[in-house]
């Protein structure tokens, strides 16, 4: 009979099968552990200024207790948009207590899509940064938004450097647009007001959902996952198992950089409220894209370990002052939210002496699915699944294959959400009658347990009738030592009905088209070849890195 869990044999020293998924009946009975047993520890650093345990649960406190004054009610939906700053815990914690429920936004939305997801949520109050309140104005009459505390990017950073902060920040044209919104009140005197008032008794339940969290978007409409505190709870305590067995003593030295936006889920489950288990110190970057600033962050604090993604990775790889720094106390890097790319790995070994340990989730599982374990990594998979999550691959009738079969991802486990918010039909698609979660990710399991992504079902490029993976494509071409990074799409074709297509962009400008053709015929067969070559200067790609295919696909479709 065939192990259907052949993964625990590879499971660390300490690693159980199976998690306690009692052990907090709720996010917040969670929240207020670990802030009570590590509260004198530093929580959460940005921009020099540091928070400890104790400083983040009482202004949470506060922050909860005002929004019911305000009149928001247990469940009623709250966004949060901003960026990494110190605000964000405090905001999410508060909001926690005050038994309202999540809703993550991406800062940079367009009007157009702030509106989809306040309407589609119900939202009725957010906690915004001034610099996106603009945007907020254009569209607040269409949703039933009525309570808006807003905060400047240096508010909590202390009188003297918030000013010069947010001195600097409104020098920059355009930075923060103009703007008129009315009852609005700033983030410090939201907290300085709840000291007033209480945190309300609600109903709290394992299965009550905390947070709507929208998916990408990147294969069609953005859907609200409904994540409960029992998705969530389970998600850290199986994060949690996976790190036990590397953390020594007291787990006061986990000092992790947290470059990856929290609204974001990676960052969310992962950075945020996993790392709260051992009272870990989160080093919050406000704008990853300021490499400079990223790389300095290490210089100011005993860096650890880092969550990324491979275009960070990649841009890290290539900065100078990076490939300076001391890494003999740097003890783990984990990749995440798109394919890690084999020469990406390998050139951040040779700079750093670590390996990337890959990992594999997804917004509807709260997100952590699959792990490497750091001391038996094997490149070019996503590890093998935490405690108490099942992970098969099955055909296109919902039919398990046998190791080695390529097919769709389905996932099984506590961290899988309660469904899409206000979408009956979406979820029954995504979610089958026997608990299985329709990943729509191509892959394959070895023996020994192990994942491997071959690519994104609704990407796969269809070439005479066989299938071809763009990460496949992009793993070859990435390793040319000109190329910089790269985005295969399929594109029309009447001979063959479709044709690869690849976006580059250089390290070296002298790499020709035919010279990049003539590398792939050694490394790929001819269907898989790409037909079409462009040079970029830059790919689109999403907050936390991710390269947008669909937006290229898009683009050209209007050819």
């Amino acid at each position: 009979m065939t192990d259907v869990r052949p993964w625990l044999k590879n499971y660390p020293k300490g690693v159980p099968a199976n998690i306690d998924e009692d052990k907090y009946a709720t996010l917040v009975e969670y929240v207020n552990e670990m802030s009570k047993a590590y509260g004198k520890r530093p929580a959460f650093s940005c921009m020099g200024k540091t928070l400890t345990y104790k400083e983040v649960d009482t202004m949470s406190d506060h922050l909860g207790a005002y929004l019911n004054h305000r009149g928001l009610q247990p469940g009623d939906k709250v966004a949060l948009m901003m960026p990494n700053l110190l605000q964000y815990p405090i905001a999410l914690f508060g909001c926690l207590k005050a038994g309202l429920i999540i809703v993550n936004t991406n800062p940079l939305y367009t009007p157009r899509e702030m509106e989809h997801q306040f309407v589609d949520s119900e939202a009725k109050g957010i906690i915004i940064a001034e610099n996106f309140c603009a945007n907020l104005e254009k569209i607040l009459p269409k949703t039933n938004i009525n309570t808006i505390i807003t905060t400047s990017i240096g508010e909590m950073l202390g009188s003297v450097k918030g000013m010069l902060v947010n001195t600097a920040i409104k020098h920059v044209k355009r930075m923060i647009p103009t703007y008129n919104l009315e009852n609005t009140v700033s983030f410090k005197e939201a907290i300085k007001t709840g000291k007033k008032f209480k945190l309300p008794q609600f109903e709290n339940q394992p299965d009550s959902t905390v947070v709507l969290q929208y998916t990408g978007g990147t294969t069609g409409v953005s859907k609200g996952a409904m994540l409960t505190n029992k998705n969530l709870v389970a998600n850290m305590l199986q994060i949690k198992a996976f790190l036990d067995p590397y953390v020594e003593g007291d787990g006061s030295d986990q000092v992790v950089l947290c470059p990856l936006p929290l609204y974001h889920i990676y960052a969310f489950t992962c950075n945020c409220l996993a790392l709260m288990n051992h009272g870990a110190h989160s080093i919050l970057v406000t704008n990853p894209r300021d490499l400079d600033s990223l790389i300095k962050e290490f210089t100011r604090y005993d860096i650890k370990g880092m969550t990324g993604v491979n275009t960070l990775y990649n841009a890290l790889n290539n900065h100078p002052d990076f490939r300076k720094l001391d890494f003999s106390n740097f003890e783990t890097a984990n990749a995440g939210g798109t394919a890690l790319q084999k020469s990406v790995a390998d050139e951040w070994k040779e700079v750093t002496g670590l390996e990337i340990a890959e990992g594999y989730g997804m917004t509807e599982a709260s997100p952590v699915v699959t792990s490497n374990p750091r001391e038996a990594i094997r490149l070019g998979t996503i590890g093998i699944p935490v405690p108490s999550t099942d992970v098969r691959i099955v055909d296109e009738e919902g039919q398990p294959l046998p190791v080695g079969s390529v097919g769709e991802l389905q996932v099984r486990g506590p961290q899988v959400m309660k469904g899409y918010y206000n979408r009956p039909e979406a979820t029954a698609e995504t979610i089958t009658s026997g608990g299985w979660l329709n990943t729509g990710d191509i892959g394959s399991m070895d023996e020994d347990g192990y994942f491997k992504i071959v690519d994104r079902k609704k990407d796969m490029i269809l070439v005479s009738g066989f299938n071809v993976y763009p990460n496949e494509i992009e793993e070859v071409v990435s390793g040319h030592e000109k190329v910089d990074e790269v985005a295969a799409i399929g594109i029309p074709d009447e001979k063959s009905g479709e044709v690869v297509k690849i976006f580059v962009t250089l390290k070296d400008s002298t790499l020709k088209k035919d010279e990049l053709i003539s590398y792939c015929r050694e490394y790929m067969t001819g269907y898989k070849i790409p037909k079409h070559v462009e040079f970029v200067k830059e790919l689109p790609k999403s907050t936390v890195g991710k390269i947008l295919r669909r937006e290229l696909r898009d683009k050209e479709l209007l050819k």
